[in-house]
């Protein structure tokens, strides 16, 4: 794309203003907005390449949304699958990508998603200290469709000792508060199998008792925990490997706008410190912002199920709110709004903190397990529990069509509840008396009892309890088919015969929980290219201009793949664009020359 050369007379103010950013003037090759997984795989990418980098970030603290994530990557044909003795068929995960992206297939993209993730893992873990584990079953999503696999395409962060990054650690943004216990974040999988467990077996019992007193002596020292999981472990292996490359990362430091010269982007003008700081990025620049979650407008615009944008709850960081969009709009990017949905879809429940904040709670995992079902506000199931959020709020906002507000009631019994807890309430032995008298949990002697409190006919929903206990009391789900999927199994519980996600609700009382609609990540974002390019309306590549993560628009295609489709396409293409911008320079490399001349220029350490 050509941009137009701006020249102008400018008033005094502005004049000003130019001469304070002359004299606050910062050379590097790359700027990175953004310290996401994306971001900063980007960073060390380019770093590793013998380039300067300079990440900035708009929050006080690193991490953005990968923080507060699961930490799974989802990246077909590793290395680390091949190791579990795992070898996928040829092929299969391009089926299966075709498969689920459907109208939104784009060759290019994911052909380098296939080709670059395998490459982007061995980078990553025989070059710095970010390192996964695979389990050798985590099924795909839709493992029964074509290509879908039964495991070895889904990986977590591997836990990371937070002492590593020294003083460091305080600027590493917190894991989501519903997520963790006592503050302390559990590892997906095995360790919250112990967790939910630690009553019922000496051998969890024993993991428990060490993992809390671990966690409480590490509070005591350095105030928080530092046996870091999840999310949380992934922004710190990346900013740990990030320190290890000298990358220096300015935290409080949005990006006011880009600066367009000769015929492409040649930096940005960044808050830092309280001064503008131009920042003349060489080799280009890199949006990593994070998307839109928080952008009302946007989501007027794209979220069907909020028709004023504020019909929407999300867990991730609320200064997310579009910034790399407009930034690239701005200069003749643009933002894909024809994906099918406009973000990854996830129930969520809105709870009261302690402190008397709002928390927002997703629902990932609690929906599969036996004894829990999902009604509509008139008493009707309407979709397969187990199945993945994603679909799970497709179901629920087709089920709500035509109504005020789209949401649905979670229930259980008391069996299911102590036995697994339920959104933000924890399994046995911890209390529940919190979350009744703040409202977020109901509950009734009674189904009818139940009903009547969250404002369901009680004849309904007793008819629906009986229709689903008929068939649960053999393990079945006639209506939905609970349970008969393999991704529906993994998340149930597997010492429940037939069926590990069905159980009939017949221990009163009975629970119930207020969900609704929230987002674990934007899929809406600029239209890039396979080398992750930002393109015009002629999808034409803005020269000097990149986008990654979910500033790009999902190589996805509106769909949810599998366990960590977010992570695992933020780090390949955060590498494939650290790659791509050491290949050659912008036209940022032609004004510096002129530049260098005129202007006190500072390198970057």
């Amino acid at each position: 794309m050509s941009l137009p050369k701006l020249r102008r007379n400018l008033s005094p103010t502005e004049t000003r203003q130019q001469a304070e950013m002359e004299q606050n003037t910062l050379e590097c090759d790359v700027l990175v907005v953004g310290s996401g997984a994306s971001g900063m795989a980007t960073a060390i990418t380019a770093a590793s390449q013998g380039l300067k980098v300079l990440v900035v970030e708009k929050e006080p603290r690193f991490g953005g949304t990968t923080a507060r994530s699961g930490g799974w990557l989802w990246i077909p044909g590793t290395r680390l699958a091949t190791e579990q003795g795992i070898h996928e068929p040829a092929g299969a995960a391009l089926d299966y990508m075709k498969h689920e992206t459907t109208t939104h297939f784009d060759a290019a993209r994911v052909s380098a998603f296939l080709e670059m993730g395998p490459k982007a893992i061995d980078f990553f873990t025989r070059n710095t200290c970010v390192q996964f584990d695979m389990p050798p079953v985590f099924p795909d999503y839709h493992a029964e469709a074509p290509g879908g696999q039964p495991g070895g395409r889904s990986m977590v962060t591997r836990p990371f000792d937070g002492r590593e990054l020294g003083p460091r650690i305080k600027q590493l943004a917190p894991p989501l508060p519903e997520l963790t216990v006592f503050g302390m974040m559990l590892g997906s999988g095995p360790e919250i199998k112990h967790f939910m467990r630690a009553f019922k077996s000496p051998t969890s019992f024993w993991y428990v008792t060490k993992r809390l007193s671990r966690h409480f002596l590490d509070v005591l020292r350095h105030g928080r925990g530092m046996t870091l999981t999840n999310g949380n472990a992934l922004a710190g292996r990346l900013a740990k490997a990030a320190m290890d490359q000298n990358i220096p990362v300015w935290l409080s430091s949005p990006v006011k706008k880009l600066v367009v010269e000769y015929d492409g982007v040649s930096g940005a003008v960044v808050q830092h410190e309280g001064k503008s700081v131009r920042v003349v990025a060489k080799r280009g620049v890199v949006l990593a912002c994070g998307g839109f979650p928080y952008d009302v407008e946007r989501r007027k615009q794209l979220f069907p199920h909020a028709p004023t944008g504020k019909e929407h709850y999300s867990p991730s960081p609320s200064t997310n709110t579009g910034d790399g969009l407009r930034l690239a709009e701005a200069v003749g990017g643009r933002v894909d709004g024809s994906i099918p949905h406009a973000a990854a879809w996830v129930p969520a429940s809105v709870t009261t903190r302690p402190d008397g904040t709002k928390g927002v709670m997703p629902h990932f995992i609690d929906r599969a397990k036996p004894g829990v079902i999902a009604v509509t506000p008139k008493g009707k199931r309407f979709a397969n529990e187990g199945n993945s959020y994603h679909d799970f709020v497709q179901a629920m906002v087709k089920a709500c069509a035509g109504e005020p507000e789209v949401t649905a009631w979670l229930l259980c019994d008391h069996k299911a509840l102590r036995d697994y807890g339920l959104g933000c309430v924890a399994p046995a032995p911890l209390p529940i008396g919190r979350h009744l008298k703040s409202g977020y949990l109901k509950h009734g002697a009674s189904i009818g009892e139940l009903a009547q409190q969250i404002g369901i006919a009680p004849a309904v929903l007793e008819a629906t309890v009986k229709e689903f206990n008929d068939g649960a009391r053999t393990g079945d789900d006639p209506l939905f088919g609970k349970g008969s999927k393999a991704y529906n199994r993994y998340q149930g519980d597997a010492n429940v015969t037939p069926n590990p996600c069905v159980a009939p609700l017949e221990h009163g009382p009975y629970y119930a929980i207020k969900l609704v609609v929230g987002d674990i990540g934007t899929f809406a974002g600029l239209v890039v290219d396979e080398k992750t390019r930002v393109l015009d309306v002629n999808r034409q590549p803005i020269k000097g201009l990149y986008a990654v993560g979910n500033d790009a628009a999902s190589v996805m295609g509106g769909n949810y793949p599998g366990a960590g489709i977010t992570l695992g396409p933020a780090l390949t293409f955060g590498y494939v664009a650290g790659l791509q911008v050491a290949q050659g320079a912008t036209a940022a490399a032609t004004l510096q020359v002129e530049q260098r001349e005129a202007v006190p220029v500072r390198r970057t350490a």
